[in-house]
């Protein structure tokens, strides 16, 4: 197999698929991961039995996969599985005018490690699309079964850990001319958040240092919007009913708040990937935004854009509302964005949400709220500009 400039950061190819799947059928580290995650109770008391049931089982769904696709389909069918316990359904909106024969850049907002990329990847392939190749943060990848899941998976890798200011510019200008060379020349769409890490406080803006990055690898004399012009950067707004991480989030905030910082545990980043794909998320939504480049000069130019799209395509659901109101009270936005959800059970959600809140330590359920509160407070923002 021919070397590339590519080679440490991009996804494995077919050929690499069986490798890897033997390692991680050999991983007793993963095959405990799946054991917890299909009998967590059972694996408390026997995980040595169930060790032995995981890895048979791993090995005859792993026997008949061959390339990144099989690889692709098998978890996609175990993935709606788990969708149906894990949340009330996924829709979408907005991919009515994406084409099939063409390769897109989706930049989307950041509110959960695995299960962003993963809802888009989705909501792609129930409409005959192509699945993306997913930017990933090498700090999710500290365990080599990580690295070696995601990587199957169509990830490729964002080198967070890079020292030295030299090495730091190499790695970007890598990763912009592998985003381009994905989409231009394998023709396979890319999926990047707008911003490095996930939006805890539930505020969606995009870093202008993402655009930049991605801006890198454009060919001279062209301008920044001709060079962002031919990877069709398309704004994607997901959102969650409810997040399984909002207590850990607000943890994390508070830290912040009181004591102007927070240490992460070790591993800490693939716990909130555990909870996130098997917590409950109540209903989903994927929308997909306008084409954004047009007419856009700059960096500044085009974070604007993607955050108008993202936020005004955002679909708020009732527990948004209830946080709204009790943050900033009634007004004619909640007005608004209930009246578009009066199919839902609002004395049923308005009593499970408030005894979510009240389970908070007292000191974390303002923050909480605010999290919730702020997509609606974007669009109120938005629409008074």
């Amino acid at each position: 197999m021919a070397t590339s400039e590519f080679d440490d950061i991009r996804p494995y190819h077919d050929g690499e698929v069986v490798g890897v799947l033997q390692r991680l059928t050999d991983n007793r580290e993963f095959t405990g991961l799946i054991a917890d995650m299909l009998f967590p109770r059972l694996n408390r008391f026997l995980p040595w039995l169930l060790d032995r049931v995981v890895r048979y089982r791993v090995k005859r769904q792993f026997r008949s996969v061959r390339n990144v696709r099989d690889f692709q389909m098998l978890i996609g069918e175990n993935f709606e599985k788990l969708l149906l316990t894990a949340s009330d359904g996924c829709t979408c909106s907005g991919i009515e005018q994406l084409e099939r024969d063409k390769s897109y850049l989706f930049i989307s907002n950041h509110r959960d490690i695995a299960m962003d990329p993963a809802l888009v990847n989705l909501v792609l392939h129930r409409n005959n699309f192509d699945t993306v190749r997913i930017a990933i943060g090498d700090n999710l990848l500290s365990k080599p079964y990580t690295s070696d899941l995601m990587r199957v998976n169509k990830s490729f890798v964002v080198k967070r850990s890079v020292e030295g200011r030299r090495e730091k510019l190499d790695a970007l200008k890598q990763l912009s001319r592998y985003i381009r060379h994905s989409i231009s020349v394998d023709g396979q769409s890319v999926w990047i958040a707008q911003r490095e890490g996930r939006a805890k406080d539930g505020m969606d803006k995009t870093e202008t240092a993402v655009l930049k990055m991605i801006g890198l690898s454009a060919e001279k004399p062209l301008t920044f919007a001709e060079g962002m012009g031919q990877l069709n950067v398309i704004p994607v707004a997901i959102s969650y009913e409810l997040d399984p991480c909002d207590g850990d989030k607000a943890r994390e905030l508070y830290a912040h708040i009181e004591e102007g910082g927070y240490e992460k545990l070790e591993h800490e980043d693939l716990a909130s990937i555990y909870k996130g794909i098997v917590g409950y998320k109540g209903r989903v939504h994927v929308a997909f935004g306008r084409p954004v480049t047009q007419g856009t000069e700059n960096a500044d130019e085009l974070a604007l854009r993607i955050d108008r799209e993202i936020i005004s395509n955002y679909q708020i659901h009732p527990t948004n509302v209830l946080a709204y109101e009790e943050v900033y009270g009634k007004d004619e936005c909640s007005t608004a964005c209930r009246d578009q959800l009066t199919d839902r059970d609002w004395p049923s959600i308005t009593r499970l949400f408030t005894e979510r809140i009240t389970s908070l330590p007292a000191q974390h359920r303002d923050i909480v709220l605010g999290m919730y509160a702020n997509p609606v407070k974007q669009k109120r923002d938005l629409s008074g500009q």
